[in-house]
């Protein structure tokens, strides 16, 4: 049985939904971890999926503290990852004026916090300007839980870390779900636990060892499992095949063997590449040329799927009525080597009988290169989050929420 440890995929934590926040100070962490160009947001995608929360609760009357994290400072103030250019951007979509402190925990934000009135927002400065956010320091997490009254978790992409925003703060206020993360996990989960078949999951990305544990589990769920992208090659070779100078985890090919035996024991198909597009360098003006996969040279690479088995793909994910699909089949952001991508996001976006379930990362920037992202029904924030919940793995950050 494919959901093995969960009776439902509807969330049991509470939500937002279920407390009483008028007047009160609601410290909600989200997932602003947004690319930047040039000092200006350049995707504002997770800033509008965090909107619905942020909407409601400033309708009903609460004190909106934000919190987030961007990018990767050492535990100290960097301006290169200030959330002032996000401020900017929230502040627009919200449609309302949105405070902002340079500062997290000390005098300033605490008396910005004290200034606050119903429906207000106030942002703080990257919690990871402090050294106790993913060292998940218990003072600093206390310290952020004195800021509110209530703790809402609504940052699904950071749901898998156990830092002092995403889970120890829990341990010092009510903490409930928001309604994004919510809608993450129960699309995911309902997805596994009842699917409407055929089930078709696409894999892809570079590493086997990085989807291991999700490619197991869908074993289990999905009627047939497409695999391409680098990751392929281990799978490839744990069948004989010769694969040049493709990339090859060798110390993966002895348990790709046994996911090979799974799903035949499971009579799941496993669709793997028959062609490649293979060149010698991962260049923009490679030379490239299509073969089989048992003929790929020595001295190249596979660098994208072949025509082949682009329309092998292409058929399976007609046929699906539930199709998820995580990871690129090729180094799609490089012209050479974007068409196999390019076609089996195009295949799952005319699919329009489907639901069709993005699991974040790569497969969402294709989406958005391909101008397709309007086309599915639902895109995951969450990355790193959404493998470890398909895998079944704990996230932090969804255990330390109340249970219903």
């Amino acid at each position: 049985m494919c959901a093995r440890d969960r009776e439902g995929s509807e969330l049991d934590k509470l939500t937002v939904k279920d407390v009483d926040v008028r007047g009160k100070r609601v410290l909600v962490r989200v997932d602003f971890n947004v690319p930047l160009h040039e000092g200006a947001v350049a995707d504002d995608t997770r800033i509008r999926a965090a909107l619905p929360t942020l909407r409601y609760l400033v309708d009903h009357g609460a004190r909106v503290i934000v919190m987030s994290h961007l990018g990767r400072p050492t535990g100290e103030p960097d301006p290169r990852y200030s959330l002032r250019p996000v401020r900017r951007v929230l502040q627009r979509l919200m449609g309302r004026n949105v405070v902002f402190v340079d500062d997290i925990v000390g005098d300033e934000a605490r008396e910005a916090v004290g200034r606050m009135v119903d429906g207000e927002v106030l942002m703080l400065e990257n919690v990871r300007f402090h050294a106790g956010e993913k060292a998940n320091d218990p003072r600093f997490a206390a310290d952020l839980a004195s800021l509110g009254d209530l703790y809402v978790n609504d940052a699904f992409g950071a749901a898998h870390r156990a830092h002092a925003s995403t889970a120890g703060v829990a341990a010092h206020l009510p903490a409930v779900a928001g309604l994004l993360l919510t809608r993450e996990v129960e699309t995911l989960s309902g997805m596994l636990l009842e699917p409407e078949r055929p089930f078709v999951a696409i894999l892809g990305g570079s590493k086997v060892s990085d989807k291991f544990g999700v490619i197991d589990r869908l074993l289990e769920c999905a009627d047939t499992v497409i695999i391409g992208g680098g990751m392929c090659f281990t799978l490839l070779v744990a069948k004989g095949v010769d694969v040049g100078r493709s990339l090859v985890e060798d110390e993966w090919v002895e348990p790709a063997k046994k996911m090979l035996e799974k799903a035949a024991a499971n009579g799941v198909e496993l669709l793997l590449p028959v062609d490649f597009v293979v060149a010698e360098e991962i260049t923009d003006d490679a030379d490239t040329t299509i073969v089989g996969r048992e003929e790929i040279p020595a001295g190249m690479m596979g660098l994208d799927v072949g025509p082949t088995t682009t329309e092998l793909f292409k058929g399976a994910i007609s046929s699906a009525k539930t199709i998820f699909w995580n990871g690129p089949m090729g180094v799609f952001e490089m012209t050479p080597f974007a068409t196999g991508t390019r076609e089996v996001a195009t295949a799952v976006a005319r699919n329009n009988r489907a639901v069709s379930v993005i699991g974040g990362g790569d497969s969402v920037a294709a989406l958005k290169k391909f101008g397709l992202e309007e086309r599915v029904t639902f895109v995951s924030t969450g990355g790193g989050a959404s493998m470890k919940l398909l895998e079944g793995s704990s996230l932090p950050g969804i255990d330390a929420l109340q249970d219903r």
